[in-house]
């Protein structure tokens, strides 16, 4: 091993240390959106979350800790990526534009009292900027995530979540942090 491969280890730890450092005054947030989740799922709503690429990914992280379960065994709770139906995305983006991926499954599934959570390192995916201001046009309470600029997001969402950094890779690992945190709340809340 070289000594630079060495160093830009050391490097890149030392920046997630710094990331997740810049997290400390988040959590009124963490907590905000937690309570909004709880809520829903007490009042028979639905958890709906979507994201590109890396934040695809973590929908479908975020479901399955919700769905099947974090750490203790509870019932399922209805958390749903919206990121996972091949033949609904490609076909949506096919005859539309790929624009409209999400905002088709919204407008097919989404109800007033339900939550859609947005991730967009960005806060510009114009996929899921549309997904959401339709959500938020029939009543559901929509949640982002995003970097440190949160992008076009803000004014869309009713709580927004932003990580410590402008690069998709330290935003991401700060989301994680983050969404497993409001898995534990939401899970403990609903476990009796």
């Amino acid at each position: 091993m070289s000594v630079n491969s060495g160093r830009l280890w050391t490097e890149i730890v030392a920046e997630h240390e710094r990331v997740i450092a810049g997290l400390r005054d988040a959590g009124r947030t963490i907590e905000s959106i937690s309570d909004v989740i709880i809520e829903a799922f007490r009042a028979g709503k639905r958890l709906y979350i979507i994201g590109n690429g890396g934040s695809a990914a973590d929908a479908q992280h975020i479901a399955g800790e919700l769905l099947g379960r974090f750490r203790i065994n509870r019932p399922a709770l209805p958390a749903i990526a919206l990121t996972t139906d091949t033949s609904t995305l490609t076909a949506v983006a096919n005859d539309f534009a790929f624009d409209q991926v999400f905002v088709r499954q919204v407008e097919g599934l989404v109800r007033a009292g339900d939550v859609l959570w947005c991730l967009s390192t960005s806060g510009n995916s114009p996929n899921v900027l549309a997904a959401a201001k339709l959500a938020r046009e029939r009543g559901a309470v929509v949640l982002g995530f995003t970097g440190q600029s949160g992008g076009e997001f803000g004014p869309i969402c009713h709580y927004l979540f932003r990580a410590p950094h402008d690069r998709s890779d330290r935003i991401q690992e700060a989301h994680q942090l983050a969404y497993h945190a409001i898995c534990e709340r939401v899970e403990a809340a609903l476990a009796q």
